[in-house]
This record gives C-alpha cells, structure tokens and sequence, in this order.
C-alpha cells in the first residue's frame, strides 16, 4: 500500500503544470541542502577544538545552549519547513485504510532535510568526543536522546501548524523566555543544561526523550486520523452575520472593486489573515542588525537589506502569490468584462499602501538613530517603485493555485510562504545592494542611498510603461494560468 502512495506522489509531482517550475526549483534547493550540509559537518567537526581554544568544556557548552538550539529549530521548522500531505478527499473514497494514509503522511516528515540536516553536525561532533576519550556508550545515548528531541520538534511542527491556540502559546513562551534571558532575569539554562549533560552522565535519562516522542507520534496519529474525513473542516461556528459594503471604495472605480474584494478576503480566510501577521513579524527584522548585537550585521549594506524586508514584509509575503490568492475563482474572473490593468493596478495599491504603514510602523527605529530610519525609508520607496512591479510580473508566472479553504483541515498547507518562494525573493535584493555599494565604494552612504531612492522613484515615474508590459505578460499568460489553477495538486 505504501509503494502505490509512493507511486501517486511521483505522477503528481511529473504530470504537474508547474512540474518544470518546481524541477528547477529543487535543483537549486539541493546545491542549497549540499552547502548547509557542508557547514553543518563542518561545524561539527570544529566545534570540539573551538571551544577548547576558548577554555570551555566542550559537551557541557554545547548541552548548556541546546535549549536555544532546539527553539530556533522549531522556529525555523514553523516558518519554513512544508508539511508533506497527500491528497486526502480522493483516497478516502477508495479502499485505503485511514491508518495507512496517515502513517504514510506522517511519515514523509520523517525524511525532510529539517531532520537529517541535525544529524550532520551531531554525529561528526560526537565522533571527535569519542576519540578524545569520551566513554562511548554515553555518547551513543545522548546522540540517541538528541534525535529524539529533533523528531519530537518534527511532529510538534506539524501539530502547532494545525492547532493555533498553541502555535499562539509557544510563541509566547519563547519570547517571554529569550526577552528574560538577554535583560537577565531569568536563565533558562541553569535548570536545563543539567538534563542535558545528565543524558551523557545518568544511564537511562536517555529514554525519557524517547518516551515523549512515541507519545506525540501517537497524539499527532489520533488527531489526523479523527479529523480524517470527506467533510472534516467544513463545519463552521454559528456566529452573527455581518456585512461590509466598503463602499467609501467605490469612489476609485474599478481599482475600488478589487480592493473590496482583497480586503474582504484578507479578513476572511486564515492562511491571508496569516500574512498580516508574518508581515507584522517582519517589523522586528531590524532589530538584528540595528541593535548591535550581531556584529556582522552591523554594516551599512546590511542595514539596507534589513529595511527592505522591514518595510516589504507584506509585498514579499502577500505580493508574491498574486494571482494565486484569486485562483479558485480566477477562471470566472476570465469570462467577465475585466480589465487586467485594474486588476494588476489593485494589488498594486494594497501592496503600497501596506508599505507605508509597515514603515511608519517601523519609526520606533529611530530610537537607533535618524540615520537608520531613513535608510529603511529608502528601502520602501525602493520597494514601492521597483520590488512592487517586480512582485507582480513574477506573479504572471505563478501556476500554483492557492486553497484558502485548506486550512481547516486535517493535512491543509498554512504556509503562507515557502523555501521557494523566499528564494525567488533574491533578485529584488541584488539590485538595491548593488546601487548601494556603489556609494559606499566612493565612501559616500548619501550617494549611495540616493542611487537606491533615485531607482525608486524612477519606478514610480515610468509606472505607466512598465504596467503595459505586465498587463501584456499576464495576458500572454492567460490560458496557461487557467489550466493549471483547475489542477488540484
């Protein structure tokens, strides 16, 4: 049963319409997986004699900060690991046990490079402890201890993308946390670096890690394989109706139209309403290279980029998949009389307009100085005449279609972005770097932002043109977006 699953996955992947898309894109994040894997082995191996050199004691350093190691793991996982899911309402109405489709699904998380990738600087490090003289066996447990909390992270992913009370908890917990330990209030590490180091010295601490993680497979088993069913997430919660007209927006005519309509599906569908708050996370980006605190950060061109991000929190998140926010009803949108300029010129306008607010938001940051400001005022302008039109010629060629009503179920994607499409993000990087290193290499930060604002504002003045192009593209575009909207996977 397992190898037809296997089968069905492989033909869904091939006879895809973005298959072409998604081949190059995996290429590129297998160089990518190759390059971590080297720093990870890399990382491993060094780690040992580094923190000899720094007259620590390497294993009791590494088991004081696998607290944080662990946090940012999930972290990261819930920002950026997919959830594998299967197509489930078609199976379910084929002779498959339920059990089988879940231990498959559930599986496949087994084997992401989010698991292994721990595997290859653990493994390394604990192969230098033993031929340092560390006693074997022990090492062996506490590697074994160590899997065991990647995994459970693994499947505590896949339950807080699921469940958002407690997604809401742990964030909460976290920042609580790290906010106590960098004012020092409260150390975290005092009371687990013990555990930690008593899974290499105590013999049989080793199997509580374990015992946990059999206990949350089974509770992640239960809970998918309950809400395993054809109409699972489509009851809703009685509430009192209300309307929104929006009408103030009717002044600005078709435009008007189609903000209602975004507007109104921003409120209304959980993986949008998560951009909005992913955009209102991307505010605190700054915060890494402005404090100070990380000294490579702290440099003018990585300055730029941290207010490019600060203010285009939403055009990278929400921008990057127009049309696809529409595409379950993207096909009658086609038959009607629409002017595509007005479609395109709609989204332009709520990507600006949530570019403002993101950098007036972010004037908090003047408190690092008016100078840090105004490059993240630079950036937006940047991101308003150029990034936007970027944005929304890249999403001519977007073909993956979005199921807003997805996230109610069981197996449902609430990504609201991806690894994909965080890299697709790269080339509206290169171009404002690049004008700005041409300042600073006439050691003039001025010219430098000027260059980039400058870039920006011509964006704005030729808006006109570049709208044409992108109207023609998404028209060029048309038939081919249709067809694959109408696939389901």
């Amino acid at each position: 049963m397992i190898k037809k699953f296997i089968f069905l996955e492989w033909k869904a992947f091939i006879r895809s319409a973005s298959f072409s898309k998604n081949l190059a894109m995996k290429i590129l994040l297998g160089f990518l997986m190759i390059y971590f894997s080297l720093i990870f082995i890399a990382m491993g191996v060094g780690a040992f004699y580094i923190l000899k050199k720094m007259n620590l004691e390497p294993l009791q350093t590494v088991n004081r900060f696998l607290i944080y190691y662990f946090i940012f793991d999930l972290i990261a996982r819930l920002m950026l690991q997919s959830i594998p899911v299967l197509n489930i309402k078609p199976l379910l109405v084929l002779p498959f046990k339920k059990p089988t489709i879940v231990h498959f699904s559930l599986g496949k998380t087994v084997l992401s490079f989010f698991n292994w990738l721990h595997a290859l600087f653990f493994i390394p490090f604990s192969v230098v402890l033993i031929i340092e003289g560390y006693d074997v066996v022990s090492i062996l447990f506490w590697n074994l201890a160590i899997i065991s909390f990647i995994y459970i992270n693994n499947f505590l992913n896949i339950i807080l993308n699921n469940i958002d009370k407690l997604f809401a908890v742990f964030l909460v917990v976290a920042t609580a946390l790290g906010t106590a330990q960098y004012y020092k209030l409260f150390d975290i590490t005092v009371f687990t670096a013990p555990f930690f180091q008593g899974l290499y010295e105590i013999t049989g601490l080793s199997l509580i890690p374990i015992f946990v993680l059999a206990g949350l497979y089974l509770f992640t088993f239960r809970f998918f394989k309950n809400n395993l069913y054809l109409d699972a997430g489509l009851s809703v919660k009685e509430d009192i109706a209300t309307t929104e007209n929006l009408s103030w927006l009717n002044q600005f005519g078709t435009v008007g139209t189609f903000l209602k309509n975004d507007i109104k599906l921003i409120k209304r569908n959980k993986r949008s309403k998560t951009t909005i708050f992913m955009s209102f996370l991307f505010l605190f980006y700054g915060l890494l290279f402005y404090s100070g605190g990380i000294e490579s950060y702290d440099k003018p061109v990585m300055h730029l980029l941290a207010g490019i991000f600060v203010s285009g929190g939403f055009l990278f998140v929400f921008g990057q998949f127009v049309p696809s926010w529409d595409s379950s009803y993207y096909q009658l949108m086609m038959t009607q009389n629409i002017p595509y300029r007005g479609y395109i010129m709609a989204k332009w306008w709520l990507i600006v307009i949530a570019t403002v607010v993101s950098t007036i938001l972010a004037s908090f940051y003047l408190y690092f100085g008016w100078q840090i400001y105004l490059t993240i005022v630079v950036a937006a302008i940047y991101n308003i005449g150029v990034n936007s039109h970027l944005v929304l010629l890249g999403g001519a060629f977007t073909k993956t279609p979005i199921d807003l009503s997805s996230a109610g179920g069981a197996f449902g994607d609430k990504k609201a972005f991806n690894v994909s499409a965080m890299l697709l993000t790269l080339p509206k990087m290169l171009l404002p770097l690049l004008l700005y290193g041409v300042g600073l290499y006439f050691n003039n930060k001025v010219l430098g932002l000027s260059l980039v604002a400058g870039t920006g504002v011509l964006g704005l003045i030729f808006k006109d043109k570049v709208f044409s192009l992108i109207e023609k593209r998404y028209k060029i575009e048309k038939y081919s977006t249709i067809s694959a909207y109408k696939q389901k996977s």
